[in-house]
């Protein structure tokens, strides 16, 4: 894998971000794109080191992810699961066959001390990935959601009870003790350095951990490069997940200016879907390029027509 300073850096989570980030890598060169992944979501089950962000960023770009779910492989067979369920084990995470392969040998060289971003380089190369796939940091960091029933580890609240108990807060446990991934920071140093893009992920439970790391945002106040949004919020609505379900409980409006006020300090330009061109003139009190356009990514064609005006919109706020 490429050691040289990309490009163009995304931060991401898992499905949304994944797509916009397929549709970026069809129009920027592996070597030059750099994925900064969200590893909130890591939790350790049945034994094993489980990174779901992670790996659905690489079955993506890999081509090789589930099409209908966005996670997961495609093609991928449950018999493991089937035998777990049937000696009375923890099923309601899915782990599929071919999938539990990569999160034991991940958790092998975890315990025989190798890093996290190491194995996610080597896998991403065995999987035929030329993309950076970096993540956040190489220490843990784990999401708790804080609910009216109690506070919840993000698998648990996320996967076991389906978004369901009311979001009050979350919680980055490890956070304090964590440093973002050197080249992370290495990236955002370099003149070179064309664009920062925030995918339209969850900003609490993806993009919050990234942007929570000790001086991580600090680094992207002092980036040279345009800092640029996707709107995850379209016409009330969250394109995938608990994103809006998360901001009501929170009494927080559900829409795109909410998002650019969530990220307030960071951005220079923002990405808002053309179902919500009404809100355009507020957003532009808040950020100063915006551009409208059509967000949902329902196939590769808009995955990569998204990305190219994203870096459209990254080269005008360099402009001007």
């Amino acid at each position: 894998m490429s050691q040289a300073s990309p490009r163009v850096l995304a931060l991401c989570g898992g499905v949304g971000g994944a797509k916009l980030v397929l549709g970026l890598s069809h129009i920027v060169a592996g070597e030059d794109l750099m994925v900064v992944v969200n590893t909130g979501d890591d939790f350790d089950h049945l034994g094993l080191r489980v990174c779901p962000d992670i790996d659905t960023v690489s079955y993506t770009l890999a081509g090789v992810v589930n099409p209908e779910t966005g996670w997961g492989r495609a093609g991928e067979t449950g018999e493991f699961m089937a035998a777990l369920a049937s000696l009375g084990g923890e099923d309601w995470f899915f782990l599929g066959d071919r999938d539990l392969a990569l999160h034991v040998e991940r958790t092998r060289r975890l315990r025989d001390g190798e890093t996290l971003s190491d194995i996610t380089a080597d896998f991403a190369c065995k999987l035929g990935v030329t993309v950076n796939i970096v993540p956040m940091s190489d220490d843990p960091v784990a999401t708790k959601v804080a609910t009216k029933e109690g506070e919840l580890a993000f698998q648990h609240y996320f996967v076991r009870e389906r978004c369901q108990p009311a979001v009050t807060g979350f919680r980055f446990q490890g956070i304090d003790r964590a440093s973002p991934h050197s080249r992370i920071v290495e990236a955002l140093q370099n003149p070179a350095l064309e664009a920062v893009v925030i995918c339209p992920s969850n900003p609490f439970v993806s993009i919050d951990p990234i942007l929570a790391l000790p001086g991580l945002r600090e680094a992207l106040t002092r980036c040279t490069a345009p800092v640029v949004a996707i709107s995850p919020i379209v016409g009330g609505a969250a394109v995938k997940g608990p994103t809006a379900k998360m901001m009501a409980e929170l009494n927080v409006a559900v829409t795109p200016a909410a998002v650019v006020t969530h990220y307030a300090g960071l951005l220079e330009g923002f990405v808002l879907d053309e179902r919500d061109a009404a809100c355009k003139r507020t957003i532009e009190r808040l950020v100063p390029h915006v551009s409208i356009g059509d967000t949902l990514m329902v196939n590769l064609d808009r995955k990569i027509a998204l990305a190219e005006q994203v870096l459209a919109l990254a080269g005008r706020c360099v402009a001007a």
